[in-house]
């Protein structure tokens, strides 16, 4: 079996990139091309950020101290392993959404009291987490 060098692989699913639904599936044809397609997938997410499923994403990735910030607010984190990838690490862009996904995320789970300061907190954790939020955040 002949095997196209990775560089092509790349080129091929960067002309699906805004086909988000063909790209998921090439993402699940082999590990080969999942390990190239979900750096692409969550490159630029901004349309998925008001989605749930990927807050919870984010929280799964927070190392220990960044959910030590988050303890005084007494956040049920979602009771999931770590993803396989480090997702996070893939993000070029972040906007607005990723704070109503915030809100979104916290409705869903009943939490009701001081919401401006929880949001505040997770939005701080997220940042912690990958300081290429903080320069595409310029804070």
């Amino acid at each position: 079996m002949i095997t196209l060098p990775n560089e092509c692989y790349c080129m091929i699913f960067n002309n699906l990139r805004s086909n988000y639904n063909s790209l998921l599936s090439c993402s699940l044809v082999n590990r080969h091309w999942c390990r190239i397609v979900i750096p692409i997938l969550w490159n630029d997410p901004k349309n998925h950020f008001k989605d749930i499923r990927l807050i919870k994403v984010f929280l799964l990735t927070l190392n220990d101290e960044e959910r030590t910030l988050l303890i005084p607010f007494k956040l049920t984190f979602p009771n999931h392993p770590k993803p396989l990838f480090e997702y996070t690490s893939y993000i070029t862009c972040v906007n607005k959404d990723l704070y109503s996904g915030i809100r979104i995320w916290l409705r869903s789970n009943g939490y009701k009291t001081e919401y401006e300061l929880v949001e505040t907190a997770i939005q701080c954790s997220l940042i912690a987490m990958s300081c290429e939020l903080v320069r595409i955040l310029n804070i």
